[in-house]
C-alpha cells in the first residue's frame, strides 16, 4: 500500500511539474527497488518503514555535517528532503506515549538488567517503527536499564 501511494505521488509531481519532489520521490523509489533487488523479495509496508527510517537517518546525519561545515546550501538540501521523506512515515509518537510503550515493554518482557536489552528491544522494535527514533528509545531504554 506504501509503494502504491509512492507511486501514485510520483505520477503527481510529475503532472504539476514539481521537480524537486519527484526527485526526492524517485529516490525513495530507488532505495526500495535496490532493497527489493538485493533480498529477491517484494518489501511490505513495514519493510518500506524500515528503508525510510534509514534514510530520515541518514538525511539527519548529513544536515549535522554540512551544519558543522557551514554549508548551510546543503544542509537546506538535505532538510527539504527529509521533509518529504518523513511525510511517508506514520505520525510521531509523543515522548509520553514512547515512556509508556517503554514501561510496557518492561512489564511484558520481565527485563531487569542491560543483559535484557535485546528482548526489550526486539519487543519494542515493531512499536515503534517509523513512529519514533530508535537510537533515542534506544538510550531511554538502557537508562531505565541501569547502563
Amino acid at each position: 500500500m506504501l509503494k502504491q501511494h509512492l507511486t501514485d505521488d510520483m505520477k503527481a509531481a510529475m503532472k504539476a511539474g514539481d521537480k524537486p519532489r519527484l526527485g526526492v520521490i524517485r529516490l525513495i523509489n530507488a532505495a526500495v527497488k535496490q532493497r527489493e533487488v538485493d533480498e529477491r523479495i517484494e518489501l511490505d509496508d513495514t519493510q518500506v518503514l524500515s528503508v525510510l527510517e534509514k534514510m530520515v537517518k541518514q538525511r539527519r546525519d548529513s544536515i549535522a555535517q554540512y551544519e558543522a561545515a557551514g554549508r548551510d546550501d546543503l544542509a537546506s538540501g538535505e532538510r527539504f528532503e527529509l521533509g518529504i521523506i518523513q511525510g511517508y512515515l506514520p505520525e510521531a509518537l509523543s515522548e509520553t506515549e514512547v515512556e509508556g510503550l517503554i514501561d510496557e515493554a518492561l512489564a511484558a518482557t520481565g527485563a531487569a538488567s542491560m543483559r535484557d536489552m535485546g528482548k526489550l528491544m526486539g519487543w519494542l522494535k515493531p512499536q515503534l517503527q517509523g513512529r519514533a527514533d530508535m537510537g533515542d528509545v534506544s538510550q531511554r531504554v538502557k537508562a531505565r536499564l541501569g547502563g
